[in-house]
């Protein structure tokens, strides 16, 4: 959503606030949300503190925010900030961070040059610049680029919306149909507006959490905004490979007692750490990094990695700075197309450690097996050309990752939802409050305790009228792949069709024959003459009835010219490619791939057409 609209003021507490004043804490809150996830943690906290020239403990910031944080999850939310300003203004007395915040007060209006404090770490917005730079700069549609490294050219060029659609194809190819950007100079508010909408929902369908981040703020180029979701699809770029499906040679990384099922259920940081400790055991080290931060400030653990890998020697003495230009230069050397600097090495930035660490092992794991070796690991037995990893599977997790759900990014779709408390926690987000927290073992230590949750599961998806023939907790717990699908199906429909509902007149939840109704209409009232009898409508499959909709509730978003009949097997993905941008450059955040269409996939049509109309209604 554009500008601040995702922020409200508690119902409470609208009366205490004048609409002026609801706009500066608003600011003020952003300011501090440096990742823009919808949280102040200890570290934006600190990072608000160094820009002020102040130093703070560990243990003081977590006290700091401790004062403020009502419901224990060691962050400050916004409604918990309005309450700590409505108690300021009540003479409730002044917790420690509300004086931060008056102090830092002249921090929330960012500005480009002339001396301006800046709350976005300008190390990041450098590092992200020459990145950008090293994969785009020779991009014939970026006509500013290279960009100017320790400028504000990045937030510049990120208005358009341009450079972060072409940044998303690099993370995942094919993610953005081209065909479907604004490309020319001097674009205007709506042609700018298509692609921010195109590159959030990009974003969020390829697994970023996109929270209170509207088309208007990228326009605007704000920067706190801008960072956090340049590095979001950065990361992803640097780690979407790190896995056991195209890294075979993961299997050196399991630990005694672990099988294959185990590595699928780590992040790739916990892989990337597991990787890095391996070469410091093998080398001999008795070091081993357990973060991106402290552990690597001193470049001792880069500098063994490094040999151990390429065998370029160890870093000579000097201060810890000489020791990370060496540590980068030996990087370089090996074919790293590194965008961290020795200062970032020296004061711990987690972020660029970890694309650092990444970019290393992409370039070089430095794991090597023999085919002999690989074949006595039972690859078959995890189905990771199958149900494992089929669209489907792949698909529910970035639905599941988008909603930003508290604690929870889902790695493996099948093994993180064994405990039962994910599974919860997605209803939960679905239909706010039919979870009872109090009857949920929220670390079930044994499996008794997981089928209990799971089961209680099972009860709530029958309560929300979920078809759950023959399916039991214990299916949960024990992955049955089908039956998990068949869940989250239900649960991915159930919310956009609440979203649907909640747009439209009456309570009764939208229908499958209403969505097509709409749909039907729709493309008449656009004087087209396709239509669709049901979701498993063969004609689907050209592509061009989506592309007609489409058109219909926003004439400008289609080209003619790149729309095909469909009578090809080729032209039928094009299109579909075609129909799937123009839909999220309109506004429509949808989960699904051209193959879902062409093969007329009748469970992501649905959502194709759901989730149009619900951007048509909010266009309206």
């Amino acid at each position: 959503m554009s500008g601040f609209d995702g922020y409200k003021i508690p119902a409470n507490l609208k009366k205490d606030f004048t609409p002026d004043e609801t706009n500066e804490m608003r600011r003020a809150y952003q300011a501090f949300d440096i990742n823009g996830d919808g949280h102040i943690d200890a570290d934006e906290l600190k990072s608000v503190l160094d820009n002020l020239g102040e130093r703070m403990s560990a243990d003081a910031l977590n006290k700091m925010i401790d004062e403020v944080d009502t419901d224990g999850n060691k962050t400050v939310e916004w409604d918990e900030f309005c309450q700590m300003m409505h108690n300021i203004r009540n003479g409730k007395g002044e917790a420690a961070m509300a004086q931060v915040v008056k102090k830092a007060a002249k921090m929330f209006n960012v500005e480009g040059a002339g001396g301006a404090v800046h709350t976005f770490s300008e190390e990041e917005r450098d590092a992200f610049t020459l990145h950008l730079n090293n994969c785009l700069g020779k991009d014939p549609d970026l006509s500013n680029m290279p960009m100017k490294i320790d400028s504000m050219e990045l937030f510049e060029n990120c208005q358009d919306g341009l450079m972060l659609c072409k940044l998303i194809n690099l993370a995942e190819e094919g993610s953005v149909d081209e065909r479907a950007l604004n490309k020319k100079k001097n674009m205007n508010v709506y042609q700018k507006t298509e692609n921010q909408n195109l590159a959030i929902n990009a974003a969020r369908a390829i697994g970023c959490q996109v929270v209170n981040v509207g088309a208007m703020d990228l326009i605007e180029g704000r920067p706190i905004l801008i960072l956090g979701l340049i590095w979001q699809i950065i990361k992803l770029q640097l780690t979407s490979n790190i896995s056991l499906k195209d890294c075979p040679e993961l299997v050196l990384l399991l630990e005694d007692g672990e099988e294959l099922e185990d590595l699928l259920k780590l992040s790739a940081e916990d892989i990337l750490l597991r990787w890095f400790n391996y070469h410091l055991k093998n080398a001999g080290s008795a070091r081993r990094v357990t973060n991106f931060g402290g552990d690597l400030k001193d470049s001792e653990c880069y500098s063994i990695l490094l040999n151990q890998i390429t065998k370029c020697g160890l870093v000579g003495a000097g201060d810890d700075k000489a020791k990370a230009t060496q540590v980068i230069a030996n990087a370089n050397a090996m074919g790293v197309e590194s965008f961290i600097q020795p200062n970032d090495i020296v004061k711990g930035n987690k972020k660029l450690n970890l694309g650092f660490c990444a970019q290393i092992f992409n370039t070089n794991s430095g794991l090597v097996i023999s085919e002999e070796e690989l074949a006595d690991f039972d690859f078959a037995g995890l189905d990771l050309d199958d149900a494992g990893d089929t669209r489907e599977e792949r698909i529910f997790r970035m639905w599941i990752n988008s909603l930003n759900i508290d604690g929870l990014y889902i790695n493996d779709l099948f093994g993180d939802l064994t405990d039962g408390v994910a599974i919860l926690k997605i209803m939960d987000k679905v239909e706010p409050g039919i979870v009872s927290w109090r009857k949920v073992n929220m670390s079930p230590k044994n499996k008794f305790k997981r089928v209990e949750n799971c089961n209680y599961a099972v009860t709530l998806a029958k309560q929300m009228k979920f078809s759950m023939v023959n399916i039991g907790g214990l299916d949960i717990c024990d992955k049955n792949k089908k039956l998990i699908l068949g869940i989250i199906w239900q649960l991915m429909r159930r919310h956009t069709i609440n979203i649907l509902t909640n747009l439209t007149p009456g309570d009764k939840l939208v229908t499958d024959n209403e969505i097509i109704q709409w749909a039907n209409d729709k493309v008449k009232s656009g004087g087209k003459p396709s239509s669709i009898r049901n979701f498993n409508d063969s004609s689907i499959a050209s592509g061009q009835f989506l592309l007609d909709l489409c058109a219909s509730v926003e004439s400008r978003a289609v080209d003619p010219s790149i729309v095909s009949s469909g009578s090809t097997p080729e032209a039928k993905l094009n299109n579909a490619r075609y129909a799937i941008s123009v839909a999220r450059k309109i506004g429509a955040c949808v989960f699904l791939t051209p193959e879902d269409i062409v093969e007329v996939k009748s469970k992501m049509v649905l959502m194709f057409v759901a989730s149009l109309w619900n951007a048509s209604l909010s266009m309206a």
